[in-house]
């Protein structure tokens, strides 16, 4: 008798699983998880991924987690700053090629639109304020970045990574939002309302212009020894609610040429328009999650100019420039290191900058 031996059956083709990495995920108002999650794919020839080398956290994220922003939904990877190796890159990316180390703008800027034309890139139709908003953001070991030709900067070779994240907002939104909204001139003078990281931002990068003075506005008295070693000329110390008698009495009862709100919240917007000169500007920088209120029965006839606006990053080449010919030194902002599986320590400290003293903190991945 023989026996014949049946075939075995092929076996079925296993489904690949997703690639996973770390990631620092929204879940919700007051809610975040460091999680595993899919790693990013290129979705438009137009995309790159970056593996993230170093990133920070940003007042905007605490926004975020407040339920400030609206548009970002439980689900989302948050953060909008740091820097990073190209690890793949879309068939249509002309300027950037694997392993080249970038700069990621906050902003992503398609080039073509109307807006981007008028270099609103924070307006573009399809990009803006995207990373760590409406898609995944850069606290994660890798991130997809849309339209990369126009949205990352190359780095120079033997720049400092860790000065360099703080090019990707804090720099460009306190030097365009703050600054240059507030038309801060020579011989002017400032006020800047909030000298957490981006007022500090704003009053490192106002001293291009020579004012004659700039007055910092703050609650924290550690903030404010801070400012005067970055260049303020005087502190004011707003706890005692009696920052409006102080700065009138500085200022001859004047007020000042330009104020830039750096907070986001009614208290110190209402405390800008009891400060600002006639003819003066106040140019907000604040994310506002709450109504304010614009007290026109006040202002009405000063010749106010209220300026508001997300930042562009159109000024971010310059900034590199001016940081390569070491005109500003933007290390001095950051205060604490961790690794990427200790972000969650960093929110902590960032959340409770008053005990913590913290300014920004590097992210290493």
């Amino acid at each position: 008798m023989t026996m014949t031996m049946m075939p075995k059956p092929a076996a079925r083709p296993q489904p690949k699983l997703p690639e996973t990495m770390k990631a620092l995920v929204y879940r919700g108002p007051g809610k975040k998880a460091l999680e595993e999650h899919p790693k990013p794919e290129i979705m438009a020839p137009t995309d790159a991924i970056v593996r993230i080398t170093r990133t920070t956290i940003c007042g905007t994220d605490l926004h975020i987690l407040k339920g400030d922003v609206p548009t970002c939904e439980p689900g989302r990877i948050l953060g909008h700053e740091g820097v990073g190796i190209v690890d793949k890159v879309g068939a249509g990316v002309t300027a950037f090629k694997q392993g080249d180390r970038v700069l990621i703008s906050c902003i992503s800027a398609c080039g073509k639109c109307e807006y981007c034309r008028r270099q609103m890139f924070s307006h573009c139709t399809t990009g803006g304020w995207i990373l760590g908003n409406k898609i995944d953001g850069t606290q994660a070991e890798f991130v997809r970045i849309p339209y990369a030709d126009t949205s990352l900067y190359p780095i120079p070779d033997g720049a400092d990574e860790e000065a360099l994240v703080m090019l990707s907002d804090i720099l460009p939104t306190g030097f365009e939002c703050g600054v240059l909204s507030g038309k801060v001139a020579p011989g002017s003078t400032v006020a800047i309302v909030g000298v957490g990281p981006i007022g500090l931002a704003a009053l490192l990068t106002a001293q291009f212009y020579s004012p004659a003075g700039i007055i910092a506005i703050d609650l924290d008295d550690n903030r404010l020894d801070v400012a005067m070693r970055f260049g303020a000329t005087a502190t004011i110390n707003s706890a005692d609610g009696k920052a409006v008698e102080t700065l009138m009495k500085m200022t001859g009862k004047r007020g000042v040429d330009t104020v830039i709100e750096a907070v986001g919240i009614p208290a110190t917007f209402d405390l800008c328009e009891k400060i600002v000169t006639a003819g003066g500007t106040i140019a907000n920088i604040g994310v506002h999650g709450k109504k304010v209120a614009l007290h026109l029965e006040s202002l009405w006839d000063r010749n106010i100019t209220i300026t508001t606006r997300l930042v562009d990053t159109a000024s971010t080449p310059m900034l590199l420039n001016i940081m390569r010919a070491r005109k500003i030194d933007p290390k001095l902002l950051i205060t604490h290191r961790f690794k990427f599986d200790k972000i969650l320590d960093a929110y902590e400290t960032f959340g409770n900058a008053a005990k913590t003293k913290a300014l920004k903190m590097i992210i290493e991945a």
